[in-house]
């Protein structure tokens, strides 16, 4: 018996009820689909509204923790974190229906609202993971998560002071301290995720381009050592800052660097393998990156970056920088201090309203046997929250762990205002679209996907972005995203089951209720994910699933789903097919008697795309149908992109919606 099922047994009362706040039993729990697997705080009637974009991460964290101390209760506080620039947070406010009160000074609104709270719990500033546990203190105890300078300048009483408490060199002790002495006080609703800190770039840093690769490489035959001169940068206060890129942000295969030495007139200063503890003291930012193992190397793709740092010796006259380089990088240099490390204040209104337990466990190493401890606490089906480290382990390593205790994972760690948007009012429809109706010819069967949906942050606010383009609708298209946005956004999926042109067709993102390899999960409990997957599709329309499976040990692709697995989906959710994150999509297979098909993913731009396309059916004889499921990367590619690439194919393509799509593959046997 797991502690969590003891505390339900013996009817411990949690402080939620104490504060008055009504928390949800979960579905999981209780065995039934009646009851939301995310919690709710109630309906806004009236909300006062602030900008917080500029404010520090410190004042940002402690304005989120209180407003979910306070929407806990009834949701009244709304922030606009101006994430991007992308004004996703004032695009959704009027979907919420509330009278709205605009406030210029976001702080002035702590002064309003500090009665409501207990006090303060201290951070650690030495600590970076002491901002997680005083998260969850803040939900357990009403409190808000503070510097002792805040503390101090609002007059709060100091609950808890986690100075001195946790060595940050050993986060997996912090998270062991917490599980033990702070779970048990937890509500078993949720267990968030977030990172305790964010990299946030100072703005007028000059950069001088070292580097750049200028054709389109994604084979590494580019690779080789290369020696960057940085002496130009030599004479600064704060040592000299050495920035990577991706040199072509739309197609997902940036800069990448392995072996490293740095020379100082010639004798060697430092030396190290990417990913390695030899790396750490020259890592000044690599939230923007990730770790290959394959080899040892250290990328990033798209708008992210990662940034070392070298502090050459008084009187140096020349500076190189040494590293095995390949793919698309850009290299920029500069004196200034680039970044500041502040904390992560996301989602923590909705951590703090559930009163969940916050953690931040990279699936690897030490910290992933304290997640895996986590994980086995959970009864099956709770949710797991937020995200995971940002490396190929991350999201890989982390969703596998999480799928072989029976925990879904919804991608959220970006997800503003949950405890507003989670109780709006919305009328969700659960009529399923009717196919298009379409005659199976000798012809090659395109549909197109856009990926991301099961990540409700995504939802939120680059969806909106895309969702919004002039061009969308003017060609077929899928798009993912997650019902569990019934839940916790249900204006958001009301919106955008409105507003769907004929060719927009919503399906479910991985893989159903909450992102899941379905493969990974324990076969004696398979059918709970399935059957609350099927919940969520009849309730909001939805009838394709796209999904994801185990990757093999040798880490050479994706594990085809087999006769279990799809029959645990054909069984308990209204699944007309299934799309499978392949890759090279080469996978066409009817376990169970449904179709499966493998996503086909080329990068690059439209024309790349549609060479790709003309490639992969380079064998088709021409005389019976051929099915192609077509992957969109969503952080990549704009409608424009897919409307482009539509003009592009002529015979023998035929681009239809995914539920014509299955229809014809059935027909076609």
């Amino acid at each position: 018996m797991s502690r969590r099922t003891f505390l339900r047994a013996n009817g411990a009362v949690l402080a939620a009820g104490v504060l008055g706040a009504q928390l949800p039993a979960t579905a999981h729990a209780l065995g039934s689909t009646s009851t939301p697997m995310l919690p709710s705080f109630g309906r806004a009637t009236h909300l006062d509204v602030a900008g917080v974009g500029a404010l520090h991460g410190y004042d940002q964290l402690l304005l989120t923790t209180l407003q979910g101390v306070v929407n806990r209760e009834q949701p009244r506080l709304y922030f606009d974190f101006a994430f991007e620039d992308s004004g996703a947070d004032r695009t959704w406010l009027s979907s919420t229906g509330a009278d709205v009160t605009e406030h210029d000074d976001p702080l002035a609104l702590f002064d309003r609202y500090r009665h409501e709270i207990g006090g303060a719990i201290l951070h650690d500033p030495g600590v970076p993971d002491s901002v997680n546990v005083a998260t969850t203190l803040a939900g357990i105890e009403g409190a808000v998560a503070a510097t002792a300078e805040q503390a101090e300048k609002y007059g709060l009483k100091i609950i808890e002071d986690l100075r001195g408490r946790f060595d940050a060199a050993d986060p997996a002790a912090t998270y062991r301290w917490q599980l033990e002495h702070l779970f048990p006080r937890c509500s078993d609703v949720l267990v968030a995720g977030l990172p305790p800190t964010r990299t946030v770039e100072i703005e007028g840093v000059k950069w001088r381009e070292v580097a750049r690769e200028k054709e389109r490489i994604r084979d590494r035959s580019n690779r080789e050592v290369r020696t960057l001169d940085l002496s130009a940068e030599l004479g600064g206060d704060d040592g000299v800052f050495l920035r990577f890129q991706d040199s072509f942000e739309d197609d997902g295969w940036g800069a990448s660097v392995g072996e490293v030495a740095v020379l100082a007139d010639g004798t060697e200063i430092a030396a190290f393998t990417p990913g390695t503890d030899a790396e750490e003291p020259f890592l000044f930012s690599s939230d923007g990156s990730a770790v290959s193992s394959e080899i040892p190397s250290r990328f990033c793709d798209g708008g992210g970056y990662f940034v070392y740092r070298f502090e050459a010796p008084p009187g140096t006259k020349k500076l190189e920088f040494r590293a095995d380089m390949f793919n698309q990088f850009l290299v920029t240099a500069t004196t200034a201090k680039p970044t500041r490390v502040e904390p992560f204040p996301y989602f923590r209104d909705y951590a703090v309203a559930a009163q969940a337990m916050t953690v931040w466990l990279p699936p690897s190493g030490e910290t992933g046997d304290v997640l895996d401890e986590v994980f086995a606490e959970l009864a099956p089906g709770t949710p797991y929250t937020g995200w995971f480290s940002n490396d190929v382990a991350g999201e890989w390593g982390g969703v596998d762990r999480a799928s072989q205790h029976g925990v879904p994972v919804v991608p959220a760690d970006f997800y503003m205002n949950g405890t507003v948007h989670a109780g709006v009012g919305a009328e969700i429809s659960d009529r399923v679209p009717k196919a298009p109706a379409a005659d199976l010819r000798n012809r090659v069967y395109l549909t197109l996907t856009v990926g991301e949906g099961d990540n409700v942050q995504y939802c939120q606010r680059h969806m909106r972005e895309l969702w919004d383009h002039t061009d969308r609708g003017k060609v077929p298209v899928n798009w993912t995203v997650s019902p569990l946005l019934a839940d916790i956004g249900p204006a958001l999926l009301a919106h955008y089951q409105r507003t769907a042109t004929a060719n927009d067709l919503l399906i479910c993102g991985p893989s159903g209720a909450g992102y899941s390899y379905a493969g990974a999960w324990p076969a004696d409990i398979l059918d709970r994910y399935t059957e609350l997957t099927g919940h969520y599709m009849r309730h909001t329309g939805i009838d394709l699933v796209y999904a994801y499976n185990p990757r093999t040990e040798e880490d050479d692709g994706w594990i085809p789903f087999d006769e279990r697995v799809v029959a645990s989906y054909r069984d308990h959710a209204p699944v007309r097919g299934i799309i499978q994150s392949w890759e090279s999509g080469d996978l066409q297979i009817r376990p169970a008697g449904v179709p499966v098909i493998g996503n086909f993913s080329p990068t690059g731009s439209a024309a790349e795309y549609h060479e790709s396309l003309l490639a992969h059916i380079g064998d088709w004889d021409g005389n019976s149908p051929m099915f192609i499921a077509g992957a969109i990367n969503a952080w990549n590619w704009t409608p424009g992109d897919i409307a482009e690439l539509a003009g592009l194919l002529g015979d023998p393509f035929e681009l239809v919606r995914g539920d014509t799509f299955f229809t014809l593959l059935d027909e076609a046997g």
